[in-house]
């Protein structure tokens, strides 16, 4: 599988399956972005506040695969 970018207002994420350990820490951390019954299941656009972006880069470091990582705007 490839790395898949979900993008959001003010950071996007990307998710790699073939390294993710399923340890449910993005779920329980952010489940208004997380939800593994949604289409797409991850979902940076409910991350559309300063204060919700840095709650999204927290979660996504407590990935402990790595399956999750931050990819933050560029500036234009």
């Amino acid at each position: 599988m490839t790395r898949k970018l979900y993008t959001g207002p003010i950071v996007d994420l990307t998710f790699d399956g073939d390294v993710c350990q399923h340890a449910g820490e993005c779920v329980r951390g952010m489940p208004a972005v997380f939800n593994v019954h949604a289409r797409p299941w991850a979902n940076p656009e409910a991350a559309n506040t300063p204060d919700l972006a840095a709650l999204l880069r927290e979660v996504i470091g407590r990935c402990p695969s790595g399956a999750l990582q931050v990819a933050e705007h560029q500036a234009a």
